[in-house]
């Protein structure tokens, strides 16, 4: 089994073209799963398993998919490592991981395709371990970027 890639840009890549080879469009979006119904895709560790995925959706009729892709950009970087720094709850530890994943600047570390049937979106995500790093850190960072503990609320004090 081949180690996951860095940078899922020649994934976008063939993704587009295959898509494309199929005669279908692409919309340009991002499908939270949080918001509406989807099913995610289960690619049983097959790299090649959105190919199945995009040959499906055109089987079943879907006149586009949706696809996003997300790069780090440096300024994201920089926000979330302030960020950590500044939070009251975050470790050292957990800023040096924030200043770790300069290394992959503008690469693209998450792709999502997604198609609508009967009401559900079908998805497919791929993703790159420093992508789940980056996400985890931002979750750290927003569950307590802005937890204080020595603030009081002035309605208490009326």
């Amino acid at each position: 089994m081949c180690a996951a890639p860095d940078d899922l840009t020649s994934l976008k890549d063939d993704m587009i073209a295959f898509v494309e080879g199929h005669g279908m469009r692409r919309f340009h979006g991002f499908v939270n799963y949080e918001e509406v119904q989807c099913i995610m895709w289960d690619s049983d560790e097959n790299p090649d398993a959105w190919k199945d995925f995009v040959e499906l959706a055109k089987a079943s009729g879907a006149p586009f998919l949706t696809m996003h892709a997300w790069t780090l950009k440096r300024d994201d970087l920089d926000d979330l490592v302030k960020r950590l720094g500044a939070a009251q709850f975050s470790s050292d530890d957990d800023v040096e991981d924030a200043r770790w994943l300069r290394a992959y600047i503008d690469k693209i570390g998450f792709v999502q395709l997604g198609w609508p049937y009967q009401g559900s979106v079908m998805l497919y995500e791929a993703g790159t371990p420093w992508y789940d790093r980056y996400q985890r850190l931002m979750e750290l960072s927003e569950d307590f970027g802005g937890i204080t503990m020595d603030e009081s609320d002035e309605e208490d004090e009326h």
